[in-house]
């Protein structure tokens, strides 16, 4: 955690940040890595679920991104609130909601149900992923941002790291007091939403000048900083929700965002389902899947401490969308060839979660107060809306051809679309203020 303090910085710094570092982003880790874990677990319930239930790759993936409208329809008004109400009692209520949602999933009983559940679980969880990302924004300057985003955002591949054999595991207690093995999964990855949001009602600080673990040069330290990070975004819409909502850089951004966020849900929903078309058993697919997210972890925290050494976040966020892109195609070229799948779905992997750090480290500098909270809604609004996107094309392909390769080409096209919308802001930016790197 103390690689998040990288810079030549003062004894007082360090010591802020390290302890603002041990204290939150561990919590905030576990809080994602239940998240994601709920989300995506889906993919893994699919592996028995669907024959079950009698549901048809298109509807499974109609119902694994429909996740994302009710996600959509509530994110920006989530993520003020946040901002009003405050980090503690905010993010426990929408982990609480979700978590009994995600219970509720074992009551699945066709289509209409998987459709409106899934719909309801976004509703739930509308506003954490942002409301996170700017309430680490009251804690770190941005030369810090990135690198603890990254820390936060590992969380995603982690749960599928650890949560792949742990989902693949579950599916083994079929029969189980007359449960079904993918109802014992909802069941086992729900709860413990519940538990960690009742946690986060006592253990989250809103911001740095109430944090009482702290000393009082500490919190002065770091509530100055933000200060005049804050004071330093001038442009005179900067701090208007509405002015924001409407600003090119954040449509930009979401468009951005969007591949990245096909490309991770792509991953999260069906790289089981395709792993499993090679042959394996769920377990082993719970194993082999673990490989891909276990090389977005280690490659997103490297990737980020680089982005935040030199300062850059365009080319770094650029770069890993097109070798996310480049992992696209080499998974749809696969065959049946177990390895060159791996490998294919470990470079979009790391990419798509390489890039989301840097791209994440934008919005505040460009708008602050409660535009920065509305901005961030509306980018991860808008650019989540390519969680649908991804896995609905996987599952319209598959149900034509029979086989993956289109819908992961499709992808990949989102995927560069993404680099190309980065890099020509980049270009936009540095026509309006030289400066830009």
């Amino acid at each position: 955690m103390s690689d998040i303090a990288t810079p030549a910085v003062s004894l007082l710094e360090r010591n802020a940040l390290r302890k603002v570092a041990w204290r939150l982003v561990p919590f905030l880790v576990l809080l994602y890595f239940i998240a994601f874990l709920d989300r995506i677990n889906v993919g893994f319930a699919a592996l028995t679920m669907n024959r079950d239930l009698g549901l048809s790759p298109e509807v499974f993936g109609i119902g694994s991104g429909i996740f994302f409208l009710g996600y959509f329809l509530f994110e920006v008004p989530s993520t003020i609130i946040l901002h009003k109400v405050g980090a503690r009692f905010w993010i426990g209520r929408i982990m609480i909601s979700w978590g009994i949602i995600s219970i509720a999933m074992v009551w699945t009983r066709g289509p209409l149900s998987f459709y409106v559940l899934r719909f309801l679980l976004g509703l739930a969880e509308a506003g954490f992923f942002p409301g996170i990302i700017l309430y680490l924004s009251y804690w770190f300057p941005s030369s810090y941002r990135s690198a603890a985003t990254a820390v936060f955002m590992a969380a995603a591949p982690a749960s599928g790291f650890f949560g792949s054999p742990l989902s693949g595991a579950l599916l083994q207690l079929h029969g189980l007091l007359g449960l079904r093995g993918w109802q014992w999964l909802f069941l086992a990855e729900g709860f413990p939403a519940v538990v960690v949001g009742i946690v986060a009602f006592r253990f989250l600080t809103d911001r740095p000048d109430a944090a009482s673990w702290l000393t009082a040069d500490e919190r002065q330290w770091i509530s100055d900083s933000i200060r005049r990070e804050e004071l330093a975004v001038t442009a005179p819409h900067s701090h208007s929700a509405w002015r924001a909502l409407a600003d090119w850089k954040v449509l930009a951004l979401s468009l951005a965002y969007f591949g990245t966020s096909a490309g991770l849900y792509t991953i999260g929903f069906w790289a089981p389902l395709i792993i499993k078309s090679l042959g394996f058993s769920p377990f082993r697919v719970g194993l082999l899947v673990a490989i891909p997210n276990f090389v977005a972890v280690i490659g997103m925290v490297l990737w980020s401490r680089s982005s935040d050494r030199t300062g850059e976040r365009y080319w770094h966020a650029a770069i890993a969308c097109l070798v996310a892109a480049l992992g696209m195609a080499l998974a749809g070229r696969a065959g049946s060839s177990a390895i060159v799948a791996i490998a294919g779905l470990s470079l979009t992997a790391f990419g798509v979660s390489a890039a989301k750090p840097p791209l994440w480290c934008l919005p505040t500098t460009f708008f602050a107060d409660t535009g920065a909270a509305a901005s961030i809604g509306l980018i991860n609004s808008l650019g989540t809306l390519g969680g649908f996107a991804g896995p609905w094309m996987i599952g319209s392909a598959d149900r034509a051809s029979g086989q993956f390769t289109r819908g992961l080409y499709l992808v990949g096209g989102m995927l560069v679309l993404s680099a190309v919308t980065i890099l020509a802001m980049r270009l936009a930016r540095r026509a309006i203020s030289p400066k830009i790197s």
